[in-house]
């Protein structure tokens, strides 16, 4: 009887009625204990994922587990809040997917536990862990917090895959989960080039897929100023605007073609909130007091020249910079940043500071006769005075300061985070000083770089070679700090900047399947990290990007 019960099971698989599951996942999680008597719970169609009524945060995670299943594998799972329970214990009647909390450490009395609770109370407090247990009661996901069950979710539907059909057979299992860094982060230039609302939206579920919790959005530069302040309405109307773009590498040859777009304060609160749900934070990031020619362009008094001045076409850094001596500039930027504090929630807010040459500060009246006030040396310690009133005012707000490592020249305040994207020296440094850190050496973390050794193979691109493997073998603590020092490295982080980036199907191609080595960096302790392993898991995570639609390089190098 076994061995007919066995060979139907092996005929549905084959025919497509069965889903192949598999727990090799990317990011892998960190414990998987499959059930070795080889134990399945069937999932069928229709069945119902419950959750404790009045948690909408639960109810979200619900209704979006639901949308994944039928997205990747067109299964439908009918969300529904308290469903009856059952006397004898406690499991949910007609629930074959339940989604809950874990109890408060210590509100569970040690005696008479049940099995299911002392594993609950084995979670640690890390706010994104998670249990997930298929067993005969079904599939229970508990997390620390309703993110912790949504990083759950993410788990199921990628063991589910992209398999679907009238049932689905689960293998019994215990995974117990957490990362290993706190801030795990993707950052994207939508200055250079302006990509659409919808497709932040795909960019951000690209995020969740893959358990990042930061996106680090780049919103200004000298090519355009993209983020509406309602207060200087002619700031986005005008600076987002260039008259046309340079082609090739800064070729001398221009396509002739106004470009333009922005993003008006709805639509930022649209992806924030869309991103929330994610469990993803939106920090936003208005660069200066260089990358400023698109505000410039509007504003020249604010320039040292006094311009004209124009959005730039080409690429590279422009010597043209915010004026730091003219006193118009600190209530510009104060301006500014209080209406994109109004925008964003986000605690941590990005200034950029990098990139600023000081060339025409050395011959303004202005900034040197501020330099002469203030007692400065030199005018990198001009542009420290700026950052340090930036941040005082940001503090003010109850927001932090992050800045790329270049604010470090001249000192940062005490509780600044620094973004050490030329090597890692200055992430060191910083962290030695007692200063958070992210980690995004270019190195290893540009993915505007070329993924594959053959330039001519793929999209057009600014140059470089960051292959996969590169950004595999990123370990974000250096060895150099002592154990206290590397206590600051907050986590890890990828970039993608967008100079020769134009298109959404551009931009997921530099994303994938880079995005799946550095969220594998990000969650994994280094000692369970392995390459190998890793390329045979990217190939089921292939295959939902295809189902999914998504862009990818197909090769890995």
């Amino acid at each position: 009887m076994k061995k007919l019960f066995t060979f139907i099971c092996v005929a549905l698989m084959v025919m497509g009625s069965w889903a192949q599951v598999s727990y090799d996942v990317i990011p892998q999680p960190r414990s998987v204990q499959l059930n070795p008597n080889g134990e399945v719970y069937v999932l069928s169609q229709q069945a119902v994922v419950t959750w404790v009524s009045g948690n909408e945060k639960m109810a979200s995670n619900a209704l979006l587990l639901s949308e994944y299943l039928q997205a990747d594998a067109q299964f439908t799972v009918v969300p529904q809040a308290d469903v009856k329970r059952s006397a004898k214990k406690g499991a949910p009647v007609g629930a074959a997917i339940t989604l809950c909390l874990a109890p408060a450490k210590g509100n569970v009395a040690k005696k008479g536990k049940s099995a299911a609770q002392k594993r609950q109370s084995s979670l640690s407090d890390n706010p994104d862990a998670y249990q997930l247990t298929v067993d005969q009661n079904g599939v229970t996901i508990i997390g620390v917090t309703e993110e912790g069950v949504f990083r759950g979710i993410q788990t199921l539907r990628k063991a589910i895959g992209t398999q679907g059909g009238a049932q689905i057979e689960l293998p019994y299992v215990t995974i117990q989960d957490e990362p290993r860094f706190s801030y795990r982060g993707v950052h994207f230039d939508t200055a250079r080039h302006f990509f659409p609302v919808d497709f932040i939206k795909t960019f951000i579920d690209i995020m969740a897929l893959h358990g990042c919790n930061q996106f680090h959005w780049h919103l200004t530069e000298d090519q355009g100023w993209r983020f509406e302040v309602k207060s200087m309405p002619k700031l986005a109307q005008k600076g987002s605007v260039r008259k046309q773009t340079v082609l090739g590498r800064n070729a001398g040859i221009y396509d002739g073609q106004p470009y333009g777009g922005y993003y008006t304060q709805e639509d930022c609160r649209e992806i924030v909130a869309y991103a929330a749900k994610r469990y993803i934070n939106v920090i936003p990031e208005i660069d200066l007091p260089g990358h400023m020619l698109g505000a410039l362009h509007v504003y020249p008094e604010l320039g040292c020249t006094g311009g004209p001045y124009e959005v730039w076409p080409t690429w590279g850094v422009s010597e043209d910079v915010l004026c730091a001596g003219n006193p118009k500039t600190l209530d510009f930027l104060k301006r500014v940043y209080d209406e994109l504090c109004e925008v964003f929630p986000s605690k941590l807010i990005h200034i950029g500071g990098d990139e600023s040459p000081r060339v025409r500060w050395k011959h303004c009246p202005k900034c040197q006769a501020k330099m002469k006030e203030l007692g400065l040396k030199n005018e990198a310690e001009l542009q420290t005075y700026i950052n340090k009133e930036m941040d005082k005012h940001l503090t003010a707000k109850g927001r932090t300061l992050i800045g790329w490592d270049e604010t470090l020249e001249g000192g940062l305040s005490e509780n600044g985070i620094v973004m050490s994207w030329r090597g890692m020296k200055g992430g060191i440094e910083a962290a030695r000083q007692h200063h958070r850190v992210i980690m995004t050496p270019t190195d290893y973390c540009y993915i505007d770089y070329y993924q594959l050794k053959d330039d001519w193979a793929q999209p057009h691109g600014i140059g470089g070679y960051v292959p996969v493997s590169k950004v595999y073998s990123l370990e974000p603590v250096p060895s150099e700090l002592t154990e206290e020092e590397a206590q600051y490295i907050l986590g890890p982080q990828v970039n993608l900047w967008t100079e020769y980036v134009g298109f959404p199907e551009h931009a997921m191609y530099m994303l994938l399947p880079r995005l799946d080595a550095i969220s594998e960096v990000q969650w994994l302790p280094k000692e369970q990290k392995n390459y190998e392993t890793f390329k045979q898991r990217l190939g089921r995570m292939e295959q939902l990007y295809d189902r999914l639609g998504y862009k990818y390089c197909h090769k890995t190098e």
